[in-house]
């Protein structure tokens, strides 16, 4: 009969496939006006420390905070100085300049380059748009009213520390909810898995599912629509 495979039961939405989203802080947002750092705190569902903030009308706010922030430091927003944690748009950050949590629309509190130690770079500006050389090295193109917090991200060296031990790992994951170890389907029995069973290292399988293959056989790549080249 077979058992389900880890993505079937991903699927299902029991407890240990869910995110533990009552331990988590809050969502980050961008300031919208000038305001104070109030506290520097961790939350399990960000790899990068939060800033507290508090905006001149009192609202509290949380933000990655950046490389250098201290408490009961101001954050200006709008303002046309460059400055590590004040908040600007792309059109008035000078190129060259870093910058990090790029909103993907104007207003939207931030999407892109987030987690700890990481950053843009401003490359290049048009009257149209603003681009953008992100962590990954590919260049995007930003509205140019679209924000951004100038600086680097803190926590940069997260991942210098090796874990050293698989039980490190274990509960690293665990904070987040992540399934771990990871074990490949090659290395499980014929009951666990469609790649499991004979030799350990030997597939005796096509990586490629077919297509009207049920939920539990569709492992592997994805099968192309079609092959060969286009006329």
């Amino acid at each position: 009969m077979g058992k389900r495979i880890i993505p079937q039961r991903r699927g299902r939405g029991t407890a240990p496939y869910l995110s533990p989203s009552h331990r988590f802080k809050g969502a980050l947002q961008l300031p919208e006006q000038d305001c104070q750092v109030d506290d520097l705190i961790n939350c399990p569902g960000h790899s990068a420390p939060l800033m507290v903030l508090t905006q001149k009308n009192g609202e509290k706010i949380l933000s990655p905070a950046p490389q250098g922030i201290k408490v009961n430091d101001e954050i200006k927003v709008g303002k046309r100085e460059v400055k590590e944690g004040y908040v600007l748009p792309l059109k008035d950050i000078p190129e060259g300049a870093s910058v990090y949590n790029i909103e993907s629309q104007p207003g939207d509190g931030g999407k892109f380059v987030r987690s700890s130690g990481t950053f843009a770079k401003v490359v290049a500006k048009t009257a149209k748009s603003v681009i953008i050389k992100l962590p990954s090295r590919k260049e995007k193109a930003f509205h140019p009213q679209c924000r951004a917090i100038i600086g680097v991200v803190a926590g940069a060296g997260r991942l210098d520390k090796p874990f050293l031990k698989a039980g490190a790992r274990y509960h690293k994951m665990r904070a987040r909810n992540k399934l771990y170890p990871s074990v490949s389907g090659t290395s499980m029995n014929a009951v666990d898995h469609p790649f499991g069973g004979t030799q350990s290292s030997h597939k005796g399988k096509p990586t490629i599912a077919p297509h009207n293959a049920p939920p539990g056989r569709k492992v592997g790549k994805i099968r192309p629509k079609r092959t060969g080249k286009k006329k």
